[in-house]
């Protein structure tokens, strides 16, 4: 791998790209990686030795079958050294086997262990960085990245110790079948050291650019067709087609860099493998009519070079394929570079009173989203939260949640700040369900058992039950139904009724509801909070709502307008204040 600094990328559309991790990062990570599987890692060098050195007997034997011939030796030596060859070539097949076969089996290790390490830390990241970065950048990495390096060490690691070792051993065979005539075999080596280190040293940078590029466009692409209805609705189709193919051409133009690295680099190691046949063909035959090495040597020597193109080309070309991996792994290894965005205390709630003090937010820097709210919820009661769009209720609500650490002020429970809690812990305390769902693949009673992995049967029919979702029963296979791509597919309501029922198996104390029902008809979403209402019964509540219908039946409503909150009350108390609320109440009524 190169020893230069990756450079920043391109821009990737997003507010905040995740780390990359620098080149001595990598190698220190790669190399812990591997060190954990040296033991593999010596078997398949030493197979690969073994395979190699039975490979440098076909030319060896053929010079000395030539050297044989011109000395005038009888038939029987040449069968002797034939039947040598075939038994060298025999074992050489049988070792090539088994040195695969343990480098297939070391790869897909070593693979195995780096994806499961980078899902333990994608899975980890603070939510707040995830959201900042936003989904073309992880999802790059999370799929562009990890394919590269999915390919580079199932196949570049065992390849290049293939490659290294057999290089190696024959330059080594052949200086020691006559130093003089195996200099020419190092005619070539300055044509390739040059092209490869002007090719190292343009590699990284241009590699980092290609692999934001993707990570750009695979964003725009998500978003576009994820949001398609919101983009028909407000005529932003020539604007979304405009960015799209604005990313196609960073795309096109990082792609068309790499592939000018490789039209330089390609040449130069075919000139340099076409030299050392030509040098060693002259040089030795001009060793020979001085009589100072045998026809049989060069022979040798001469095989060997031929021998060497393959593994030294197929070391170049994983040259190339090693700074994509590089560069991927740069990306992975970055992400563990996130900072932590709380750190839990020793502190433990005394109670389940939530309260928030002198809470701010900002995105970035100066641009502040909440503006000192303060908030204290009386234990078991229902708040629903109302404003105009942008306001900030969301974003207030991931506060409540302990999903962001506010900029400024804390949200406690227990007189404890939420971001002093282990996350495990905190989940216990307070829960967020937004109006996003997510459905993996899997059983759906694997998905419910997300919230709670050792509840039985009874408790998610008990959960599913309490969220209303009557379809499970005509379900052919009850809880055991495939869902999530290529299983069965959920309706979005009936995706927003499994998340709801992770909620009921969670059993927080404090649930914060973000337009949870909003994909769900009205009358539908009516029934379905009357049936969580008995679920939730003594639990505090927060609703963040579009529906007035949540606040009339709430103990308090809170309006929230340009990140403060400007009234708080009872629904009626604020109706007949005249207010903002009553405004938002009756122009809800006329619809």
């Amino acid at each position: 791998m190169t020893t230069t600094t990756p450079t920043p990328p391109a821009s990737t559309g997003t507010e905040a790209a995740l780390p990359i991790a620098d080149a001595a990062q990598v190698r220190r990570e790669s190399t812990a990686l591997l060190r954990r599987h040296r033991r593999s890692l010596v078997v398949v060098a030493v197979l690969q030795a073994l395979a190699a050195t039975a490979g440098l007997a076909g030319p060896f034997l053929l010079g000395r079958i030539v050297d044989a011939v011109i000395a005038g030796a009888q038939v029987r030596t040449v069968d002797l050294a034939a039947a040598v060859l075939v038994i060298a070539v025999i074992t050489q097949a049988v070792t090539v086997r088994y040195a695969q076969r343990s480098a297939i089996v070391l790869g897909e290790t070593v693979f195995a262990e780096l994806r499961e390490e980078f899902m333990a830390t994608v899975t980890a990241l603070p939510l707040s960085t995830v959201e900042r970065a936003g989904t073309g950048d992880l999802v790059g990495r999370t799929t562009n990245d990890i394919d590269r390096v999915q390919h580079t060490v199932r196949f570049g690691i065992p390849r290049v110790l293939v490659a290294v070792t057999t290089i190696a051993l024959t330059v080594l065979a052949a200086f020691l079948t006559d130093a003089r005539t195996a200099l020419a075999l190092l005619v070539g080596v300055p044509i390739l050291v040059v092209a490869v280190r002007w090719y190292l040293r343009r590699a990284t940078a241009r590699y980092l650019r290609e692999s934001a590029a993707y990570a750009a466009m695979n964003g725009t692409f998500t978003e576009t067709v994820e949001g398609a209805r919101t983009v028909s609705a407000l005529a932003l189709t020539a604007r979304r087609r405009a960015r799209l193919e604005a990313d196609i051409a960073e795309t096109v133009a990082a792609e068309a860099g790499t592939l000018r690295l490789r039209q330089v680099l390609f040449p130069a190691v075919d000139m340099a493998f076409g030299l050392p046949s030509v040098a060693v063909l002259l040089w030795g035959g001009f060793l020979i009519s001085r009589g100072e090495v045998t026809v049989g040597a060069v022979t040798t020597i001469a095989l060997y070079t031929v021998q060497l193109m393959g593994p030294v080309w197929e070391l170049i070309f994983w040259v190339d394929e090693i700074q994509v991996g590089a560069v991927s792994l740069a990306r992975i290894f970055g992400v563990k570079d996130v900072p932590g965005d709380r750190e839990a205390g020793g502190d433990r709630p005394v109670d389940e009173h939530v309260r928030a003090e002198g809470v701010r937010y900002a995105y970035r820097e100066d641009v502040e989203v909440l503006r000192g709210i303060d908030l204290d919820l009386a234990v078991g009661e229902r708040l629903a939260i109302v404003g105009p769009s942008g306001a900030g209720k969301s974003t207030f609500g991931r506060m409540l949640a302990g999903i962001h650490p506010p900029t400024a002020g804390r949200v406690a429970v227990g007189g404890v700040p939420l971001i002093e809690l282990p996350l495990d812990e905190l989940r216990g305390h307070v829960a967020l369900v937004t109006q996003e769902h997510h459905v993996f693949v899997g059983t759906l009673a694997d998905n419910l058992r997300l919230a709670r992995a050792e509840a039985d049967e009874a408790a998610l029919l008990e959960a599913l039950a309490a969220v209303d979702a009557d379809w499970v029963r005509d379900l052919s296979q009850g809880l055991e139904t495939q869902v999530g791509s290529g299983g069965h597919e959920l309706t979005p309501a009936q995706a927003q009724q499994v998340a709801l029922a992770r909620l009921v198996l969670l059993d927080p104390h404090t649930l914060v509801l973000d337009e949870a029902t909003s994909l769900i008809d009205p009358r539908q979403a009516r029934e379905l909070e009357a049936s969580l209402a008995g679920v939730l019964q003594g639990r505090t509540v927060v609703a963040i709502a579009h529906r007035l219908y949540t606040a009339h039946d709430a103990d308090r409503v809170a309006v929230i307008e340009a990140g403060r909150i400007t009234e708080i009350g009872s629904h009626h108390d604020l109706v007949d204040a005249q207010g903002e609320y009553a405004k938002l109440w009756h122009s809800w009524q006329s619809e």
